[in-house]
């Protein structure tokens, strides 16, 4: 049996109230999260869609040897998609249920509730002088309805947007802390629901991401050559939350009125909804009898510079998607602090409603130039919107690429690096019969070998190795201590420090490292052990191949022994894992770096955690078979030859995660089940079509639960490497989910009677 995780890192784009649209998506997504915990826990499948993705993960594990876990443990997201990635994320970490969060869709996202009660006009008679010339820009030819709206659903729109016409101008016409209040009853919702087990394994980090933009901006520093210092403005803002997934459901990801700040910060589109401002927040929670107790921390983690600058209250927010609609890059920052637990299938998966949308009015468009007003609502929103990820993609891309580099260099290397290192110890007495006194003894001189042979290039691989430890040194001091001063000044300091402690040369001409870089690498080197353990795993895999059903138990065995100690390093990486107290001490950086590089060692005590793991590693590897014991021991002993060569290709970046990321994407067009029927009802009227009636929103949310579907099986299926599933067998799973998803909905989705009823009819035919 190969055990894997297929761990996705969801992003969702913004998209007006094509929300609806991706709200289906997750909901789907949150579904087949809470298939795979319920199959590896034990429990009973859940209903309707849960049990076809519980089928699937069944025929997996039975048919073709894989037993499949899927993880979502880092979700961003912009503007529309902010919303849903907050409310998804919050479901993820605290194992509550996102159904209050489609009631808020279906039911509040429509324009007259949207509408600030202090900008409706108060009775029909209301700005009447208004009415012939809103019913003439509603009834013109080529007028914005006509041109973008289905005939069925025109009044409805035109009614509205005749309200909101003669509502009150030059001001927003939205409520911003009426938006706050829904997300907030939805959130409450949420937590007032049914709740099972979270859907991350317990201690397993859930990061997330939204992004905002800071109208006003704040200075930030630029290090030039002449002149050596100049400022310039950021308005880029990442609102981001981390948890470790707590062992007792229903825990909230963080504080409810922290979560309501970011949410709404990401989704003040422009024009459509004020700015959002502290005092906004702090009103609702007075309304809502709440108190925010975390607001200084909340706000010192996410504005530092503001909160310094004693500015923080005027800030003002608006719509995340300004300036980043797919928030890769946060994404992409945290996967080097990913624990692993068995061999990961990493996937970026981004929601795109609109995949080939173009703005009305491009040079393109037959209509001509675009005019005054569709040229600034383009150039201030709708164009930064759909900027592409094309440079995200190719970052991703070229890591994946040198990561695949790196292991075809060294399965290149392995026939002579196990030379070197069974001449080193093929006469080693007791070489099969390893003990953790043993194993440490073994390392040791394998690593002070491994440094002899590499000769000069020593040199060149002990400076990438120290200024690594150097970098990360660094970032897990700014992460305690946010506002202490600028990276570069941090890890100056801390070179500084340790070149007084005798760190000015790392190596002697020979290849020999000297007595306080030995000290310091033993104490602070723990992405070293880190991609040891990696290596071990990867070969263990391999390994099982070649074994029969009796000594797979042993393999599996020893693999879990080493995810095991793995994670115990990967704990140690985290800022909480020197404890409450070091915040105080990385803010002294200036004044006593020693001490800081004194209290990460103390409470890390790698030297000590070392002999556990040599302990766990001997254990596992004496249940083996003699040959395969021999060969994951050389394996292990010999990593310091392989990673001589390998770290400096890496700039001493190391990924905890070393096979290639892969990327999908879920959209319309790559759903190709209903291709002549789903249609999005949300694009209509500049993508604010959904807004304006139910039925819209109705038919958004069932087609993408749908495509969600469709996606979601598709990915599931592509982590076979061999046998992939028949596409008889895959077109019966995506079968039994979309009856599974119309027998759900069928009692929710009735304004449109059609809706559910073509949907059925289309089903009938397919696959044709």
């Amino acid at each position: 049996m190969r055990h894997k995780e297929l761990r996705i890192a969801l992003v969702c784009y913004g998209g007006v109230s094509l929300a609806v649209y991706m709200h289906g998506v997750t909901k789907e997504l949150w579904k087949l999260l809470r298939a795979s915990r319920a199959f590896h826990t034990g429990q009973s499948p859940g209903e309707g869609s849960e049990g076809v993705y519980t089928a699937l993960l069944r025929q997996l594990r039975e048919e073709h040897g894989l037993s499949l876990s899927v993880m979502t443990d880092i979700v961003a997201g912009a503007s529309a998609g902010g919303i849903n990635s907050v409310f998804l994320a919050q479901a993820i970490h605290s194992g509550q249920s996102l159904d209050p969060l489609t009631e808020l869709w279906l039911s509040e996202a429509d324009i007259d509730v949207l509408l600030d009660p202090d900008a409706r006009p108060g009775a029909r008679t209301a700005k009447f002088w208004m009415t012939p010339v809103a019913s003439y820009l509603l009834q013109r030819p080529g007028n914005g309805v006509s041109s973008s709206v289905s005939p069925e659903t025109r009044e409805e729109v035109r009614e509205k947007l005749s309200r909101l016409i003669r509502s009150r101008w030059f001001e927003p016409p939205f409520s911003g802390i009426g938006l706050s209040r829904l997300l907030l009853r939805a959130l409450k919702a949420m937590a007032e629901g049914p709740t099972a087990v979270p859907l991350l394994p317990p201690g397993h980090p859930l990061d997330l991401f939204v992004t905002t933009t800071d109208f006003s901006g704040r200075l930030q520093p630029l290090r030039l050559h002449s002149p050596e210092l100049v400022y310039e403005s950021e308005h880029r803002l990442s609102i981001g939350f981390r948890g470790k997934v707590p062992d007792t459901p229903g825990k909230p990801l963080a504080p409810l009125l922290d979560l309501v700040f970011a949410t709404r910060a990401t989704s003040s589109f422009p024009g459509a909804f004020p700015a959002l401002q502290i005092s906004e927040i702090e009103q609702l929670a007075d309304k809502e009898n709440m108190g925010w107790e975390s607001r200084d921390r909340f706000l010192e983690r996410i504005m530092p510079e503001h909160v310094q600058a004693g500015d923080v209250e005027r800030v003002s927010l608006i719509d995340g998607s300004v300036l980043v609609n797919a928030p890769f890059a946060d994404a992409m920052a945290v996967l080097h602090e990913r624990p692993a637990h068995r061999e990961v299938d990493r996937r970026f998966v981004y929601v795109d409603p609109t995949p080939q949308q173009t703005f009305p009015g491009t040079p393109d468009d037959p209509k001509g130039p675009p005019g005054f007003v569709a040229t600034i609502f383009g150039a201030v929103s709708a164009i930064p919107r759909e900027q592409p990820i094309r440079d995200n993609l190719e970052a991703l891309e070229t890591a994946s690429r040198e990561t695949a580099t790196l292991r075809t260099i060294a399965e290149s290397l392995r026939p002579e690096i196990e030379d070197a290192v069974e001449k080193l110890f093929g006469r080693t007495l007791f070489l099969d019969r390893p003990t953790p006194k043993r194993l440490s003894a073994w390392r040791a001189k394998a690593q002070q070998a491994a440094w002899q042979q590499a000769g000069f290039a020593y040199h060149g691989y002990s400076q990438v190795k120290f200024s690594g430890i150097l970098t990360l040194l660094t970032r897990i001091v700014m992460q305690a201590a946010p506002g202490v001063g600028s990276r570069r000044a941090v890890n100056d300091a801390l070179s500084a420090s340790l070149t007084a402690q005798g760190l000015d040369r790392l190596s002697a001409l020979r290849g020999s490292a000297s007595p306080p870089v030995i000290a310091f690498f033993r104490q602070h080197d723990l992405s070293f052990r880190i991609r040891r353990l990696r290596l071990l795993a990867q070969r263990t895999t391999e390994e099982t191949i070649l074994y029969d059903a009796a000594d797979e138990t042993a393999a599996d065995r020893m693999l879990g022994i080493t995810y095991e100690a793995l994670s115990l390093y990967q704990a140690k990486e985290s800022v909480s894992a020197l404890g409450s107290a070091f915040a105080g001490v990385a803010s002294k950086v200036f004044e006593d770096p020693a001490a800081v590089l004194e209290w990460i060692a103390t409470r890390r005590n790698l030297p000590q955690l070392d002999s556990q793991v040599d302990t766990m590693i001997a254990e596992g590897l004496g249940a083996l078979p003699s040959a395969a014991r021999r060969r994951l021991l050389l394996a292990y002993l010999g990593f310091p030859f392989y990673d001589t060569v390998t770290l400096p290709l890496l700039r001493g970046e190391g990924s905890n995660e070393f096979d290639p990321a892969k990327v999908d994407r879920i959209s319309p067009d790559d759903c190709h089940a209903f291709a002549a029927t789903s249609a999005l009802r949300g694009t209509e009227f500049y993508n604010f079509g959904a807004f304006f009636s139910r039925a819209y929103r109705e038919n958004d949310y069932l087609w993408g639960r749908l495509h969600g579907a469709e996606r979601l099986i598709d990915l599931v299926a592509s982590t076979l490497d061999e046998r992939p599933l028949k596409m008889e067998h895959l077109d019966r799973f995506k079968r039994e989910a979309f009856c599974a998803i119309l027998d759900e909905e069928e009692g929710r989705l009735t304004i449109d009677p059609e809706l559910i009823a073509g949907v059925r009819n289309a089903l009938a035919s397919w696959p044709a």
